[in-house]
């Protein structure tokens, strides 16, 4: 009985392993694409694994990319779509912790296996028939939702240290287990861990940030101690008491609150480190009998500024999260037109939609169930800043009926900071009244303004 459907195969595969069997070498289907297959899930990538050496991959394909010549790793472009076409190979010491000193390639399929790093990433099929070529008993754990290393955890982990990120990350977007030798082998192989590099860390935070609850990952972190390594100032909520409004510490519900976030990759960072300034503003009042948190999204956003540049976050990317971090805090009740300009002037109207993602992940995250009218202000809200932005409020210094040329032009004034101040002050004036947008009527605020800064003269 086949093992493995290959009707699930691309045809530019079969396509590629008939040409290499051609030119007499045997090929296999290999990674992640085998794993995903076999769960049923949709598959990104088809690699293939195969006994021609480098030189000759590039003499049978000769269009082929050398994207990893010096690996064995050449890359075929077909139909618009990549395969990845790899010599088998060993490997040697890791003195980076992230890539093999050196390799040397072999001519076993069961060789090239017992170098990967999990089990379950260890399967290879035979296109002729199906056929699994399964060592170390990756279908096994398939079954089970088991991530196991290859043969000594230990050892893979001292390879290479972003394996045990990745052990993480598997253990959310498949929603797995990791098997218990394989969990204890995390703590003792941080040090090479902390060779890996802040872009590799982030990368694997992003793709952890695409399953369905991206908590079980940064749970195996906490125990783990990789978070220590990577983020520890996520680690100062974990026990942290909140108040009456919340059934979780800091940490869980910072999860929780990640969790509920639907949203991509980014907005889930930002819900993650939402509150991470609560620890530093956390006070007992003597008045509420409560703990409270002035300022912790101030705070939080002045420490989510260096993890984002810690981890490379790009610049687009560090600056929406650390806006949403400072401005997630709001509570709507009944706020005047004039509150919703300016509310919507300070977050920005392009971060609107995140920020009511995030509210309503905030508030889901508070408990494990939450009584559904808590959530009436913050569709209350949407539906008041949806009309003030139908009735074309001015929100920006660009929707005044004068800019910066006319004020120099009628008031006589040189380019200059005042110019800048004098259109601030009107921006706040036609926020409190739109009715003032008036050209006559802004310019008469502008004389005003000018003659208080230089004394009447």
């Amino acid at each position: 009985m086949t093992a493995f459907d290959l009707s699930l195969v691309p045809k530019d595969v079969f396509t590629i392993v008939d040409k290499l069997r051609a030119a007499g070498r045997y090929a296999w289907i290999v990674g992640g694409c085998v794993r995903d297959s076999l769960l049923g899930k949709p598959v990104a990538d088809w690699d293939v694994a195969t006994e021609a050496q480098p030189k000759e991959l590039m003499k049978i394909f000769p269009r082929a990319i050398p994207t990893g010549l010096q690996h064995g790793t050449v890359t075929l472009v077909m139909g618009g779509h990549h395969y990845e076409v790899t010599t088998l190979r060993g490997e040697t010491s890791y003195s980076d912790g992230r890539r093999p000193d050196a390799v040397h390639f072999v001519e076993e399929i069961e060789s090239d296996l017992a170098r990967r790093d999990f089990t379950i990433n260890a399967i290879a099929v035979d296109p002729t028939n199906g056929a699994l070529i399964d060592p170390f008993g990756g279908r096994e754990d398939l079954d089970a939702k088991t991530i196991r290393a290859v043969g000594k955890a230990v050892e893979r982990f001292s390879e290479d240290g972003l394996r045990v990120l990745r052990a993480a990350r598997f253990s959310a977007t498949l929603e797995f287990d990791l098997a218990p030798d394989t969990f204890s082998a995390i703590q003792p192989t941080l040090d090479t861990f902390r060779k890996v590099s802040a872009e590799r860390v982030r990368d694997e935070w992003m793709k952890t940030m695409k399953a369905k609850r991206p908590s079980r990952a940064f749970e195996v972190m906490r125990e783990t101690g990789i978070l220590g390594v990577s983020c520890p100032e996520l680690l100062e909520g974990v026990g942290m008491e909140q108040n009456k409004w919340h059934t979780f510490d800091v940490w869980s519900h910072g999860m929780a609150c990640m969790d509920a976030c639907v949203g991509d990759p980014v907005l889930r960072i930002a819900a993650l480190l939402h509150d991470v300034g609560k620890p530093r503003s956390r006070a007992f009042s003597d008045k509420t009998k409560d703990w409270t948190f002035y300022d912790h999204d101030r705070i939080g956003a002045e420490i989510a500024d260096p993890i984002c540049t810690r981890l490379r976050f790009s610049t687009d990317e560090r600056q929406r999260i650390v806006a949403l971090v400072r401005h997630h805090l709001f509570h709507y009740d009944q706020w005047t037109d004039a509150h919703v300009r300016r509310w919507i002037r300070r977050v920005g109207q392009d971060r609107l939609e995140d920020l009511y993602a995030l509210s309503e992940a905030d508030i889901r995250g508070k408990a494990p169930s939450i009584d559904p009218t808590l959530l009436v202000p913050l569709t209350a809200l949407r539906a008041h800043v949806e009309r003030i932005l139908a009735e074309g409020a001015a929100l920006s210094t660009r929707d005044l009926a004068i800019d910066g040329h006319g004020l120099m032009k009628e008031l006589a004034l040189k380019p200059g900071r005042i110019i800048g101040e004098i259109l601030e002050s009107l921006l706040e004036d036609v926020i409190a009244d739109p009715s003032v947008n008036e050209r006559a009527t802004l310019l008469e605020k502008a004389r005003a303004f000018v003659a208080a800064r230089t004394g009447g003269a």
